[in-house]
């Protein structure tokens, strides 16, 4: 005798649409989420439906609730934290993390260029519109914030949510400087300069829907990016042997 097909749970079903949506990168870590009545009349559910369906999401690590809401969860952490932990001061890690991103980076503009929706598109126009402003403010924090969000939009318009979740928790290292001081960087006239246009050619390339010219712009961005790492490295070698040289009186006798 057959088992009798049961329709799935009402909650079940809100936590595999709210997953879906974290998914797609349409709901991010950190963002919170619209107060629980506004949330059930937006998706057409009861409240207690909805509570339970979040439930289950914070079961799995992917909501958290507390006094101010009910988040995004940070679910990355798990996995940056200990890589923060582990790669923090290591020389190598630097070349090996730009060598990863080369490819990654080229693939995800050649995909963007090709699968673009016009709201990707739209969003890609406002982050370089953003990056273009911190720019002319001269305001060099802000515009490293807008650099890795604008590769962010790039991420989320090539579709492919592997490569969209391993890049951010790439990104959340950026953040923390674990690979190389962004505001040093950043702080370089001609450098800024010189992101500032690289920014610009990917970021047309991809709405051109131009795929060659999207991958080879990302790929001349991040050598670019590595070189000039490599040399802000050099640079505060030089500058700590001239201090040793400096203060060698404290080592040699009289």
């Amino acid at each position: 005798m057959t088992e009798p097909i049961k329709p799935p749970r009402l909650a079940a079903a809100i936590a595999e649409r709210l997953q879906a949506l974290i998914l797609e990168g349409v709901l991010r870590p950190g963002d919170r989420l619209a107060p629980e009545r506004e949330l059930a009349e937006r998706l057409e559910v009861s409240r207690p439906s909805l509570r339970e369906g979040i439930a289950l999401l914070e079961e799995k690590g992917l909501l958290e609730s507390g006094r101010g809401g009910t988040f995004v969860a940070r679910f990355l952490a798990p996995l940056s934290d200990p890589l923060a932990a582990l790669y923090a001061g290591n020389e190598r890690v630097a070349a090996d993390y730009f060598e990863l991103r080369l490819t990654m980076e080229a693939e995800a503009a050649r995909l963007a260029a090709r699968r673009a929706t016009e709201p990707d598109r739209a969003a890609i126009r406002a982050e370089l519109d953003r990056l273009r402003a911190a720019h002319d403010a001269n305001d060099p924090k802000a515009e490293a914030e807008a650099d890795i969000d604008l590769h962010q939009r790039i991420y989320e318009a090539s579709h492919n949510v592997v490569l969209l979740h391993m890049m951010r928790a790439m990104a959340d290292l950026l953040r923390r400087g674990i690979f190389y001081s962004r505001d040093q960087l950043y702080r370089r006239p001609e450098v800024q300069a010189a992101i500032l246009a690289q920014h610009v050619a990917i970021a047309e390339a991809i709405l051109a829907r131009d795929e060659a010219a999207a991958a080879e712009a990302a790929r001349d961005h991040l050598l670019f990016i590595f070189g000039a790492v490599e040399d802000l490295r050099r640079d505060d070698l030089r500058r700590a042997t001239s201090i040793r040289r400096v203060d060698r009186d404290a080592l040699i006798a009289d």
